[in-house]
């Protein structure tokens, strides 16, 4: 992973929607079935809508069921970071984008083979690249 993006809360205010901004940069969740990217089909990258980096790849979605894009694996063990999330009264697993920082949504351990893990992930937090297929 290349080095760290930081950058101060006006430049993300900035270039970032409201939206965006809430998820990426104070651990928002969109309301479930909202983004469209729940329904993406095509062929392509999830990139984190903060920064960029390629976060997962198409091949690793698949339908969970819950309203959010969900993916068995990120494009590469470095591309996230997991952080221990300890609101809303339980302990879950926060992943974040490895390069900004960005929340993404929480990683589940009851999805499919081969990992077994279910990363929910904030439509709002990600963008669709198809042409990085």
């Amino acid at each position: 992973m290349a080095d760290k993006i930081t950058k101060t809360d006006a430049q993300w205010r900035a270039e970032l929607n409201p939206e965006q901004y809430r998820v990426l940069r104070e651990h928002g969740t969109e309301r479930a079935g909202t983004s469209p990217l729940n329904n993406e089909k095509a062929k392509g990258m999830y990139i984190c809508a903060g920064c960029g980096a390629e976060l997962f790849p198409s091949d690793k979605k698949y339908d969970s069921g819950t309203g959010w894009p969900s993916y068995y694996a990120p494009t590469s063990p470095d591309a996230v970071s997991e952080h221990v999330d300890k609101s809303w009264f339980s302990t879950r697993t926060e992943v974040r984008c490895a390069k900004c920082d960005g929340h993404l949504g929480h990683v589940f351990p009851d999805g499919p083979d081969p990992t077994g893990l279910r990363y929910c992930m904030n439509g709002a937090a990600l963008k669709f690249n198809p042409n990085k297929a």
